[in-house]
């Protein structure tokens, strides 16, 4: 059988160019010659690849073969051959070499076209595979990979894979702003005006180490860390700390690409070190820093074998010692630094007045010393551990454990036992961590290969007010016609019943987004819908609570009708969990109510227990401008009626109905 491809070509003009690229035979009776081998097609993209930048090269250095400003064609001086690095090998491209027309003189008597196109030899796809594969694998892993799959040139290896790595970070650190000490923002009444955020944002950020290229030190310490928001995909960041001189400019920009903003909760897990609680300094308004139970669990179980090995020579000593850390241990649990801290210091002079035979006995005491230099460091991030595990949220980095296992510990420390420079290193953690987090072909999409931006960061219009920015709203989004698209199906939904006319808008403006960002506006919107219609008379229908219990993948699936099933699924979650929020209320008016047994009718407890109800938490603030009585009058209010403390914060406390 004889197989012929041909390559037909539409120029602009209306030129057609038509060629054979390859002809070969292959038999159709044997398995192994059925379709394409793996040579012939690397061989057919080659040829293609040839022709198809050859036209392009030809039709671009033709349409500049007259002059821009009178017309006049441009006589040749003659030719060069350029070489256009691709994924399909390396394509030798004719640069015709044109003499400047009298009119444009001054800027050199000669030019070549072609230089305006290429002004890169190597193509931006063939650095994205280089640099994605490199960031996963050594360079000489992935020479091999790609010279197997791809008809790449033979003169592609490793050194030139790590250069084209490092020149590919290199750009897109050139973009990283200034560092500056603070990224707080504008002012309480700015921020009051930011749409309401999606969800809160946990990042965790921790260390490791990397063998040293150099011969001054054996390793040093890199920070890895993970940002994980509520309702978008994690990212990853990491950098090399005696390098980097702008760490926390590197850290803003993951949270700004990730729709950060200063009306959003964030909370930073750290281990407490200098290195990674400096770098979230200064970094959000309603910013939390929480020292990592791991961590702090870690040093306990040091000290619990310590105390084991006691127990071999001193018994009684060493249970006393493992009894005292079981104490320790349970008053950070639940967040008493306060009689933790001094429960360390007995265990110290217990441990100095014990007399043994015991050769860990040194380490034991100056590992207690520096567990209560620690603790007393870093107390006023130790929360209530207990109480964030009972309600779901993060107490420890286990997460950024992994994390620095799969950023660093599969590429540069286990298997791969090269050493690292530190610049090298860390260009080599941004490719890695955007590959991780799937964020590296948009980042191509940014960097613009003549050296200069594509885009530009506006920082407000001329009345001072905040623009959109780039990484989150796109100048050609067309609200206006989005909008009247939604409002037509709003039209059409009108004759339908209330409940299926509250999915189908809630799901045109899912798919549609009329306005970016604004996904909450969804379900406001078929809440107002489902009021306007009469179905709900006193409140607007909670749908986001029902939403929560639907999975992800239901309502932002690419079937529509599995959209729609999964907004009702929602609206019945929704409505289930109202009427248990109700019966909760009840229940909890009554026993309150019991409370008012025997009390004068000027007493202050009834507008209190309404007050409770109405709000999802109430301060002491609050109960003393409602009843209009003292705060220490309102604390007592509180303690009679027996609501649970939400916060258990000194500065700010708040109680609740839970």
């Amino acid at each position: 059988m004889k197989i012929e491809i041909k390559l037909r070509i539409a120029a602009g003009d209306g030129a057609i160019c038509e060629e054979e690229v390859l002809s070969f035979s292959k038999p159709h009776d044997q398995l192994e010659a059925i379709g394409l081998s793996l040579h012939e097609a690397k061989d057919l993209l080659g040829r293609l690849q040839e022709h198809i930048v050859a036209a392009q090269a030809a039709r671009f250095a033709a349409e500049r073969r007259r002059c821009a400003q009178c017309g006049r064609s441009l006589p040749s001086k003659g030719s060069t051959v350029i070489r256009f690095r691709t994924p399909f090998g390396d394509v030798p491209v004719s640069s015709p070499r044109l003499h400047r027309c009298a009119c444009d003189a001054g800027k050199g008597k000669t030019f070549s076209p072609l230089t305006e196109l290429f002004s890169e030899h190597v193509a931006p796809e063939l650095l994205y595979l280089e640099t994605k594969w490199a960031s996963l694998v050594s360079f000489g892993v992935t020479v091999d990979l790609l010279k197997d799959v791809l008809p790449v040139g033979s003169t592609l290896n490793a050194e030139t894979v790590r250069n084209h790595l490092h020149r590919t970070a290199a750009r897109a650190e050139a973009e990283l702003g200034e560092e500056r000490a603070s990224f707080i923002e504008g002012f309480p009444p700015t921020w009051a005006k930011l749409p309401i955020p999606e969800g809160p944002i946990v990042v965790g950020i921790d260390g490791g180490y990397v063998r040293a290229r150099d011969g001054t030190q054996s390793h040093f310490e890199v920070l890895v860390g993970k940002s994980i928001p509520e309702d978008r995909e994690n990212r990853y960041f990491g950098l090399v700390q005696s390098h980097d001189d702008k760490p926390r400019r590197r850290l803003h920009e993951v949270l700004r690409e990730q729709g950060f903003q200063m009306n959003q909760d964030i909370t930073f897990l750290t281990d407490g070190g200098d290195s990674v609680r400096n770098m979230a300094v200064a970094m959000s308004p309603c910013a939390e820093h929480l020292l990592d139970w791991f961590h702090i669990t870690m040093r306990l179980t040091v000290l619990g074998q310590y105390a084991k090995g006691l127990a071999h020579h001193n018994p009684r000593e060493a249970d006393d010692a493992a009894r005292e850390l079981k104490r320790i241990k349970g008053y950070l649990w639940n967040g008493n630094h306060r009689r933790a801290l001094p429960c360390i210091e007995w265990l110290i002079d217990d441990l100095d007045a014990v007399e043994t035979e015991y050769s860990g006995m040194k380490a034991f005491r100056k590992a207690v010393d520096e567990f209560h230099t620690y603790i007393a460091n870093n107390a006023g991030m130790i929360p209530n551990y207990a109480e964030r595990r009972r309600y779901g949220e993060r107490v420890s980095t286990a997460f950024v454990e992994s994390t620095v296992n799969v950023v660093v510990g599969k590429r540069f420390s286990k298997r791969q036992q090269m050493r690292w420079s530190k610049q090298g290193a860390h260009l080599l953690l941004q490719t890695r961590t955007r590959v991780l987090d799937g964020t590296l072909r948009g980042k191509f999409a940014v960097v613009s290969w003549n050296g200069q931006q594509q885009f530009r960061p506006s920082a407000g219009d001329r009345n001072g007010r905040l623009t959109p920015h780039r990484f989150w709203c796109s100048p050609d989004w067309d609200e206006a016609d989005r909008l009247t698209q939604w409002k037509r199906v709003l039209a059409d939904v009108a004759d339908l019943p209330p409940t299926l006319g509250a999915a189908l808008i809630w799901e045109a403006w899912e798919s549609l987004e009329p306005m970016q960002r604004q996904h909450w506006l969804g379900s406001q919107f078929a809440s107002a819908y489902l009021r306007a219609r009469g179905k709900v008379a006193s409140h607007l229908f909670g749908f986001n609570v029902g939403l929560k219990a639907v999975p992800r993948e239901r309502r932002r699936s690419a079937n529509r009708q599995t959209r729609i099933l999964a907004f009702l699924d929602a609206m019945s979650a929704s409505a289930e969990s109202g009427m248990k929020e109700i019966s909760r209320l009840a229940q909890a008016r009554e026993q309150m109510t019991r409370r008012l047994h025997g009390r004068r009718s000027s007493s202050s407890l009834p507008s209190t227990i309404e007050l409770v109800l109405s709000r999802p938490i109430v301060s002491a603030p609050m109960i003393a401008r409602a009843a209009k009585i003292t705060q220490r009058g309102a604390l007592n209010l509180i303690g009679e009626l027996g609501v649970r403390e939400l916060t258990g914060r000194r500065r700010y406390r708040a109680w609740g109905i839970l």
